[in-house]
């Protein structure tokens, strides 16, 4: 179905999202995706020979694919993108789940895509992880994976009882990060059992009621070592029940792989078979974990899917069937997948292929075995004032073009530029030799943030969970490693650019730095990465008490950068930085706190406005309590932006002090971050500056300030101090 306009994985995300709402044309209260991908195919070829229009790069970020599902199907709320790498889908899934239980949404669509690319295969290629001869999991002769691509999404619906046409039940899940390698799990598979205990909790379940588990299985060595010695863990001497991986079948597909086995999970729970491992012809005995050799029949109720990445992203989740349990949180409508393989032995099932979508982008690009049939069974607004928790802010830090925050602040108050790009002298001298070893410079830019943020939080704490949000990710590592490639006709490029090239690459270093073994996400975004994140951690943070990072941060290259950022100024200067806050999530505001209020697509919004007041408390409430606004007016949107901006100030009578913080940061996708922790050492202060006022400095005696989103978005986030 893909006439050429969008990229590959734009179109198979399309055609699985289509699917999953047959016969429901309703549009969901908000998109939630795993991808990792994007539009790279494209830039791939386009880069390879030599464009330079921007424009032909337009559908080159990650976040784009979310954001074309949201239009093509009518979602004006939340989208957003979760990229950490293989776990991607199914995080998307437990984040779907908890806006549900949270009671931010009805109906979310969910789940992963990712479309072949040169840079995944011939980086897990250069990293030794593709067997030639097809995946084998858990076979003692494997030697590794068979990448693939497809999308799966998933509807995921709030419910009570069983509501006609619910395929299965999500019953809960769980997530964790390993904090130890960029590219290889925990030998012991630690993280791998945090996050399936906690899927175990969360759906008050114990492990003997596991019926079937879908493994990770992608068959590489260690891969399937650690997961096989967490699952023995769990299970103890009982031993676990029956278990498979699908990735010798469908391939794995990177950020779909975690839906797709939430798909294939689903329909083992309706049609009551379990599906096989067909190309393990010889169980390894020292991983003692035999998969179904073929598909058979079995009395399934609760299914455990398990997905792992790099960086040592875990997420796990529990299905139920829908009448398994009296109480539900979410249910599941019309599973749908498209990707490899073409054929199925459906029985009847639910679930379509998509035909001949899969190509091979050339002739090594092998999606699957040519010669494998597949055995695996296969069968489719919010409330804008719901009052998230506050995330109490114990440290900050910025660093803009002109150095880190203490001159960036400085500049900020006199109304001085902060844009361009940090020297490289003064972003890494607050770093040490070691830690800038084999950092390039989004990782250094994080890692400097991170340092100091946790400096000014006290260096005696420590924080549990990471949330990073960027634009574009790690544009240095992308494009040395694909520069490397095309110079030597696709023979050798550079696997530590290759790692660290993946857009969670920066959150793994930071877990492994400050061994954060708790939720580790990373959102992207066209402009609002940021924010996603902000509203991700509100979201998802623990309810222990621990305390989490966000930060966002993007980078400027100035080969890609003009290209693949719509707001980079042609000609001109290019810009870069971010901001990181380390915070803990509470009830009640105690010291400085902030919170994510409101999240919309502007997309032909009939209220759009009259939303994002509700959303504040109302006209007097915006009028009464809040002192200043902090608004991102991205240039690409600056006409858009400042009629929304006018219309705003018009229909609540706002009269305090506006600021349009890009003006001085400068445009990079990420600039919200830094507008976060100016607008925390401004309720510090308790003044905005003589220079953004008319009548000379403005006392905020109490009132908070709004960092305010404007353009294809709308995002509100309240900072209380």
């Amino acid at each position: 179905m893909n006439d050429g306009s969008v990229p590959r994985t734009h179109a198979l995300a399309l055609e699985a999202a289509l699917q999953a709402m047959e016969g429901d044309p309703a549009p969901p209260d908000a998109v939630v995706l795993g991808c990792t991908t994007g539009g790279m195919l494209t830039t791939e070829e386009l880069l390879k020979k030599g464009v330079r229009d921007a424009s032909r790069f337009r559908w080159h970020g990650t976040g784009t694919v979310a954001t074309y599902i949201a239009r093509k199907i009518g979602c004006l709320g939340p989208s957003f993108t979760i990229s950490t790498a293989c776990s991607s889908g199914a995080l998307a899934l437990k984040t779907a789940f908890e806006l549900i239980r949270s009671g931010q949404a009805k109906r979310v669509l969910a789940g992963g895509a990712d479309g072949l690319c040169h840079l995944t295969y011939y980086g897990f290629c250069m990293l030794q992880l593709i067997d030639p001869q097809g995946a084998r999991p858990f076979d003692q002769d494997r030697a590794g994976m068979t990448v693939g691509e497809a999308a799966a999404m998933l509807m995921l619906v709030a419910a009570e009882s069983p509501p006609p046409g619910a395929r299965a039940e999500l019953l809960g899940g769980g997530i964790s990060c390993d904090a130890y390698h960029p590219s290889a799990p925990h030998p012991h598979g630690e993280g791998a059992l945090a996050a399936m205990r906690d899927a175990l909790e969360e759906a008050e379940m114990g492990a003997a009621e596991i019926d079937y588990i879908n493994l990770h299985g992608t068959g590489t060595q260690d891969g399937d070592a650690s997961e096989a010695k967490a699952i023995r863990r769990l299970f103890g001497e009982e031993g676990p029940p029956a278990s498979s991986s699908s990735k010798d079948s469908f391939s794995h597909s990177l950020a779909a792989s975690g839906a797709v086995e939430a798909v294939i999970s689903t329909l083992s729970l309706q049609h009551g078979l379990l599906p096989a491992t067909p190309r393990c012809k010889r169980p390894d005995p020292e991983l003692s974990l035999g998969p179904v050799p073929s598909p058979k029949p079995a009395d399934l109720k609760v299914v455990l899917s398990n997905s792992f990445g790099f960086g040592g992203n875990n997420a796990s989740l529990m299905f139920g069937q829908v009448d398994h349990k009296p109480a539900s949180f979410a249910r599941i409508s019309h599973p749908s997948f498209s990707g490899t393989p073409d054929r199925f032995a459906n029985q009847g099932a639910a679930l379509k292929s998509s035909g001949g979508v899969v190509r091979n982008v050339e002739h090594r690009l092998r999606c699957c075995d040519a010669e494998l049939q597949n055995e695996v069974v296969d069968p489719g607004s919010a409330p804008s004032a719901v009052r998230q928790k506050w995330l109490a802010v114990l440290g900050s830090a910025c660093l803009t073009g002109v150095g880190h925050m203490e001159i960036s602040t400085e500049r900020f108050k006199q109304g001085l530029s902060l844009a361009g790009r940090c020297p490289s002298e003064e972003l890494t001298r607050v770093l040490s030799p070691r830690a800038l070893r084999r950092q390039k410079r989004l990782s250094r830019i994080a890692l400097a943030l991170a340092k100091q943020a946790h400096a000014e939080a006290g260096n005696d704490s420590s924080f549990g969970s990471v949330f990073v949000g960027t634009g574009f990710g790690s544009l240095s590592e992308t494009y040395d490693f694909l520069q490397a490639l095309f110079e030597s006709n696709q023979e050798f490029s550079s696997p530590t650019d290759f790692v660290g090239s993946v857009h969670n690459a920066v959150a793994g270093q930071l877990a492994i730095r400050y061994q954060a073994h708790g939720p580790n996400i990373t959102t992207t975004g066209e402009d609002d990465a940021f924010e996603q994140a902000v509203f991700l951690a509100s979201l998802l943070a623990p309810k222990d008490g621990t305390s989490c990072l966000i930060l966002g941060a993007d980078e400027a290259h100035e080969k890609m950068t003009p290209l693949v950022d719509p707001n980079s100024p042609v000609p001109g200067e290019l810009a870069d930085g971010g901001g990181a806050l380390v915070v803990r999530p509470t009830e009640d505001p105690f010291g400085i706190a902030l919170a994510p209020r409101f999240f919309k697509m502007a997309d032909d919004h009939p209220r759009l406005l009259e939303s994002l007041v509700k959303s504040l408390g109302g006209r007097d409430a915006v009028c009464s309590q809040i002192g200043a606004v902090l608004v991102g007016i991205p240039a690409s949107q600056r006409s858009r932006a400042k009629e929304q901006l006018r219309r705003f100030v018009s229909d609540t009578g706002f009269s305090g002090p506006v600021i349009d913080y890009r003006r001085q940061t400068g445009e990079f996708a990420t600039a919200a971050a830094v507008a976060a922790v100016l607008a925390v050492r401004l309720l510090h202060e308790g003044v905005i500056p003589a220079h953004f006022t008319p009548d000379g400095e403005f006392q905020l005696a109490g009132k908070r300030i709004l960092l305010l989103g404007l353009g294809s978005r709308v995002t509100a986030i309240e900072v209380v101090g």
